[in-house]
């Protein structure tokens, strides 16, 4: 069992509550994987997490919801690695992991480009939650270089790479290069 539950439709969730979307949460992951966004409904996950359909729709209150859940509880599950050097090479090794571990699955990048682009007030929510996580990664890789203009160019390159290779447009290799060279031109002349 995951050891916590970044889930919050519903504030002040008890521990059989907290167990319950866990269950929910990793059954949405194994569904996902297995047959692909398309074709992965509540019920199935509500059958492989052992509640009914309407328990799941408690805690999910659409596919989107859970694609978004999957991938903000995927982004916090893996922190990524603690890099020496100036701020350019922390940001290009923080930026990496980010897309190599978003990317590592094509499902789920697929899901998550789908889900984040919806209307659904708890996709909204997670969407800033998933954007905030994004932010505070990257300042904390910059450090004191930390530049609002360079925030900016960095995050709408990176959501914008997410996008496209979740799309098929780009694959892995192909993304993490241009995510490179987008760090690189961003920093340069930061101490």
């Amino acid at each position: 069992m995951s050891s916590h539950v970044s889930i919050a439709p519903r504030q002040g969730l008890n521990a059989r509550q907290a167990e319950t979307v866990d269950r929910l949460l990793r059954a949405g992951q194994a569904v996902l994987e297995e047959v692909g966004p398309e074709e992965l409904t509540i019920r199935t996950v509500a059958a492989r997490a052992g509640v009914s359909p309407a328990t799941a729709y408690t805690y999910l209150a659409s596919k989107n919801h859970l694609f978004a859940e999957i991938y903000l509880r995927h982004v916090i599950d893996n922190p990524g690695p603690v890099v020496d050097g100036g701020p350019t090479q922390r940001l290009s090794a923080v930026v990496r992991h980010l897309a190599e571990t978003l990317l590592a699955t094509a499902h789920l990048a697929a899901a998550a480009n789908t889900a984040l682009l919806a209307s659904d007030p708890e996709v909204d929510r997670l969407r800033l939650a998933i954007g905030n996580e994004f932010w505070r990664r990257f300042s904390g890789a910059l450090g004191e270089a930390t530049d609002p203009d360079v925030m900016d160019a960095v995050m709408f390159a990176f959501s914008g790479a997410l996008l496209q290779a979740g799309m098929g447009l780009l694959d892995t290799d192909n993304t993490l290069v241009r995510l490179d060279r987008v760090v690189e031109i961003a920093t340069r002349g930061l101490a």
